[in-house]
């Protein structure tokens, strides 16, 4: 197994494109040959490009595959370049990528799945996960419960767990450049895509809880989204353009993280926390919903609170809390750093995914 693909036409960049892009690194690193099949223009592209990885240009979409021309394109591609193994994990790759590369004759195609959310239980879902994967991957044990609930072609024991690792060395050695968000306020950091998924409008009404219990304090939200517009109507209509700021995309999340004093998340769900994960990185405390795989980086008073899903009233308390009690966040800091570096250091997380990926199939325990 010495050539691998990463494929990924997503059009942004997320965490599954930051992942994509750290795991092709280190494989690089360990002698593997590493090229990606990815949308022209994008910024996984771009990087791949100036840290002189070789780019095949695709772009999938859901309807995808029903054009022969796609799966064509990508069985010239695979072949080409002899790739031995390809590295899937968006949803509209899988299907004509794994495809193509079945009928390329590539030996391992290996989805790695971070959306923790139900695969229809559809023929040609069953078809991929039975006959054309020979790897499953799960970022989680949430999704690989979630993924599985209506699936019937293939068990967990089908499933192995390989969480996301960080380079951890690499984000210390970062220049930290400090964002002044506000002049001696409490700063409530969220970062993410403002989408419906992340909910950032439960940090709206947050605020107003925090704001009755006249706590200096501001939340900055870090990213974009589709949702932008109507988040910025509503911190207006509810008069807290001072305790809310939409700071829009940041690509030096380090220097965000050790700016805040604790990190909020309000997802409605997680594959696995990535931004969690960076925040413990910064020695930061944490608050979030108790849902889906927030409780498998989040210990309950040892690194941060886990609430009842919806509960702003509780979400808002615990913030209180951690904004007087100084030592609690440092102490609660602390723990979160150890936790990470214990448990997802990206070497090791590197290692266990090539371990696994090393093995004829996934049939595992895990």
């Amino acid at each position: 197994m010495n050539n691998i693909c990463f494929l990924n036409s997503t059009r942004f960049w997320g965490g599954g494109e930051k992942i994509h892009f750290d795991y092709a690194i280190k494989f690089r690193d360990r002698g593997y040959n590493v090229c990606f099949a990815a949308s022209q223009g994008n910024l996984l592209a771009e990087k791949a490009y100036q840290n002189k990885f070789s780019v095949f240009h695709i772009t999938l979409k859901n309807l995808s595959f029903l054009n022969p021309i796609k799966y064509l394109r990508l069985i010239r591609f695979y072949r080409k370049q002899n790739i031995d193994a390809v590295i899937i994990s968006a949803s509209h790759d899988t299907k004509v990528g794994a495809i193509a590369a079945k009928m390329a004759g590539v030996k391992k195609i290996i989805l790695y799945r971070a959306l923790a959310a139900p695969v229809k239980n559809r023929f040609l879902n069953r078809y991929l996960y039975k006959r054309v994967f020979t790897h499953v991957i799960a970022n989680s044990l949430e999704t690989r419960r979630t993924m599985l609930l209506e699936l019937t072609s293939i068990t967990k024991d089908d499933v192995a767990i390989v969480y996301q690792g960080l380079d951890i060395r690499s984000i210390d050695d970062q220049e930290i450049n400090q964002m002044n968000f506000g002049k001696d306020q409490f700063i409530i950091g969220n970062a993410g895509r403002l989408t419906a998924q992340k909910g950032q409008h439960y940090l709206i009404d947050i605020a107003k809880q925090l704001k009755s219990k006249n706590l200096n304090f501001k939340i900055v939200i870090a990213g974009t989204g589709e949702l932008e517009t109507s988040l910025r109507e509503k911190i207006n209509n509810e008069q807290l353009t001072n305790e809310v700021e939409l700071i829009g995309f940041t690509d030096d999340v380090n220097s965000f993280m050790h700016s805040i004093d604790v990190f909020a998340l309000t997802s409605e769900w997680e594959g696995f926390g990535y931004v969690l994960a960076e925040a413990m990185i910064a020695h930061k405390p944490l608050v979030a919903f108790n849902i889906t795989s927030n409780p498998e980086l989040i210990e309950e008073g040892k690194n941060g609170f886990l609430l009842d899903f919806g509960d702003t009233m509780a979400f808002a308390d615990k913030l209180y809390l951690l904004a007087n009690e100084k030592d609690l966040r440092i102490k609660m800091g602390d723990s979160g750093r150890e936790i990470v570096e214990k448990r997802f250091q990206l070497d090791q997380i590197i290692s266990d995914f090539e371990k696994c990926i090393k093995q004829p199939t996934t049939k595992v325990t895990t």
